[in-house]
C-alpha cells in the first residue's frame, strides 16, 4: 500500500485487538481510520472458513465503496463484497452465492439480504459499525438493530465515530469497550482560516458567485442545508458558466459516481452538496469550504471545515450571510470579515474533461487496459491523461480539455479488449 510505518492510531488498534474486548475508535475522516480497523478484521479471519466472517456497516454507499477499495489494496487474498441501495439487489445476491469473508454495506440493503437469507450469518465473528454517529443521524437505528439481532455468534464489535457525544445503544451489544480517542476535539485545524462574507441584501446567489470569482480555480466545496438549495445553487452557477457538480442523497448511483469522479479528477473545481459530503467521501485536497447555509449544529460546522486544512495543509472556510443574518452563537471565535472586490474576473475553466466509458470491473476491464487504450488508440501523451476510475459497470477517465474532440474521433470505432464500447463526454 506504499505505507512505510503504521500511524499511532493503527498501532493502538492492533494492540487493543489482542484483548478480547469490544473497541470504540474516535477518529476524524482522513486519519487512516479505515485501515486501523481493517487490520484487526484481517487478524480475525480463518482461511478455512467459506462463509461471511466479518460484517461492516457504513452509512453511505460511497463510504462502503471506499472501505472495499482499502481492503482490496491490502491484497489479503480474502474475498470482499459490497451491498448498497441505488442498484438492483439481484446482482448482489448472485455475488453472495459464493460468500465473501468480508461483507460491507449500508444498513438498509444489508438488512434486506439478511432477512431474505441471502447469506449465512452464523460464522460472523466481527462486526464493524463505521461512522456510527452518522448512521444514527441518518435514521438507520432500526435497520442496524434488526441486523445485529440476527447475528448469533459475535465475538468482537468495533464502533467508529467522529465524536464522543453519542451514547451507545444497548442493541449494539457493546459492553466495557476499550476506547481509543484520536478525535480532534482538542486539536483545532491549525492551517484553517475562517471568514464571514456579508451580503448587501437577502440574495446569496450573487454573493457565492462573487466569492468564487475571488477564489479563482482552487478546489471548493459548497455546503447547503437542503437538497433543493444544492440544485438551485448549481443551476445558478451553471448559468454563469461556472463548471460545477452537485451531490445529495436522492441522486441515482451513476450520477453520484460521475459527480465525484469529475470533482476528484479536476474536471470541475466547484462541488455543491448537503452535509452528506462532510464525511466519508474520498475527495482529497480541498482548498476552500463555503457555508452557503450556516450549519445548524456545531458538529456540522466542525465536520464541514474538516474537509480542508488536513494533514498539515492550509485551507479556508467562508460563511455567507445575508444583510440581516447573524452568525450562529456556537461559531467562535468570530471569523474575519472579508470584503469582496466589486469586480472580479470569472474563475478559469478547468483544464480537464471527463470521458465516460461504458464498461467496468464486471467486464474484466482494468485501469491499465484503459491507460493503454488511451495512449495507443487515443494518441494521448502522458501529461494529457489524468485520473482513471473503473467502477462496476462503467469507467471515467480524465483527459485534457483541448484533446476531447480529437480523442473522441480517434476512438469512435475502436474496441477495448475486443469489446465494442460506448465512449462519450461525461456531461
Amino acid at each position: 500500500m506504499g505505507i512505510e510505518t503504521l500511524n499511532a492510531m493503527q498501532v493502538a488498534t492492533l494492540d487493543a485487538n489482542e484483548k478480547e474486548k469490544d473497541m470504540i475508535l474516535l477518529s476524524p475522516t482522513g486519519s487512516g481510520k479505515t485501515l486501523a480497523y481493517l487490520l484487526p478484521v484481517l487478524m480475525s479471519l480463518n482461511p478455512e472458513c467459506a462463509k461471511v466472517q466479518a460484517l461492516i456497516l457504513a452509512p453511505s454507499r460511497e463510504l462502503a465503496q471506499q472501505i472495499e477499495q482499502v481492503w482490496r489494496s491490502m491484497s489479503t487474498g480474502f474475498k470482499v463484497n459490497t451491498c448498497f441501495g441505488g442498484r438492483p439487489s439481484n446482482g448482489e445476491k448472485r455475488d453472495l452465492a459464493v460468500p465473501p469473508a468480508v461483507l460491507i454495506g449500508t444498513p438498509g440493503r444489508l438488512q434486506d439480504h439478511v432477512e431474505r437469507g441471502n447469506f449465512d450469518v452464523t460464522d460472523i465473528k466481527v462486526l464493524v459499525l463505521d461512522e456510527f454517529d452518522k448512521s444514527l443521524e441518518m435514521g438507520f437505528t432500526e435497520q442496524m438493530e434488526a441486523i445485529i439481532s440476527r447475528i448469533p455468534n459475535l465475538k468482537k464489535r468495533i464502533l467508529t465515530s467522529a465524536t464522543d457525544a453519542v451514547s451507545i445503544p444497548a442493541f449494539t451489544g457493546i459492553q466495557n469497550p476499550i476506547k481509543l480517542d484520536y478525535s480532534e476535539k482538542d486539536n483545532k485545524l491549525k492551517g484553517l482560516k475562517t471568514f464571514q462574507v456579508k451580503g448587501k441584501n437577502n440574495d446569496k446567489m450573487d454573493l457565492v458567485y462573487q466569492l468564487l470569482c475571488y477564489l479563482g480555480n482552487d478546489s471548493t466545496l459548497i455546503f447547503c442545508n437542503q437538497r433543493e438549495t444544492v440544485e438551485k445553487v448549481s443551476a445558478y452557477l451553471a448559468e454563469r458558466r461556472v463548471a460545477n457538480e452537485f451531490f445529495h442523497g436522492k441522486l441515482e448511483q451513476p450520477d453520484r459516481e460521475r459527480a465525484l469522479s469529475k470533482f476528484r479528477n479536476g474536471s470541475c473545481n466547484v462541488f455543491i452538496s448537503t452535509d452528506l459530503a462532510s464525511r466519508g467521501l474520498d475527495i482529497p485536497e480541498i482548498k476552500n469550504i463555503i457555508h452557503f447555509d450556516a450549519p445548524v449544529r456545531v458538529d456540522e460546522y466542525v465536520h464541514r471545515n474538516g474537509r480542508t486544512a488536513r494533514m498539515e495543509a492550509e485551507g479556508s472556510a467562508f460563511l455567507l450571510l445575508t444583510e440581516k443574518e447573524e452568525l450562529p452563537e456556537f461559531i467562535t471565535p468570530q471569523p474575519v470579515v472579508l470584503a469582496l472586490p466589486a469586480l472580479a474576473s470569472m474563475p478559469p475553466k478547468p483544464e480537464w474533461a471527463t470521458l465516460y466509458i461504458g464498461k467496468g470491473k464486471k467486464d474484466k476491464l482494468s485501469k491499465m487496459d484503459i491507460v493503454g487504450f488511451m495512449f495507443k488508440k487515443g494518441q494521448l501523451a502522458k501529461d494529457e491523461l489524468g485520473m482513471v476510475e473503473v467502477k462496476e459497470y462503467y469507467s471515467f477517465v480524465a483527459i485534457k480539455v483541448s484533446k476531447v474532440n480529437e480523442v473522441l474521433r480517434l476512438v469512435a470505432n475502436e474496441k477495448i479488449k475486443n469489446m465494442k464500447v460506448r465512449i462519450e463526454l461525461a456531461e
